[in-house]
């Protein structure tokens, strides 16, 4: 993997009853966003503890492609305006790879 690559750790805790909603949508959110020219993986988790908590580990090959992922339609259609108003919080951590 290049340098250049941009990871994204986001953990999300979705509210009370609307887990599956969240769950359909970020189905088709990950279809879209693994088809983007730049991404190298979008992977979706659950926690083991607790099921509303998700948490996203997307690989991008670097900030440009992160950004161009931002900007797309799905991205703001479903994540932004769909699934951000169904969750509690919302944290988003983008890294760089050390070694």
């Amino acid at each position: 993997m290049d340098q250049n690559a941009v990871f994204v750790h986001a953990k999300w805790q979705v509210k009370e009853g609307n887990l599956d909603t969240v769950l359909q949508l970020m189905k088709e959110a990950a279809e879209k966003s693994t088809q983007e020219e730049g991404n190298l993986f979008y992977k979706l988790h659950q926690s083991k503890e607790n099921q509303n908590t998700i948490v996203l580990y997307e690989g991008y090959v670097d900030a440009n492609a992160v950004e161009t992922h931002r900007n797309s339609e799905h991205f703001k259609n479903i994540v932004v305006e769909q699934v951000v108003p169904l969750l509690e919080n919302r944290e988003v951590i983008l890294m760089n790879r050390l070694f």
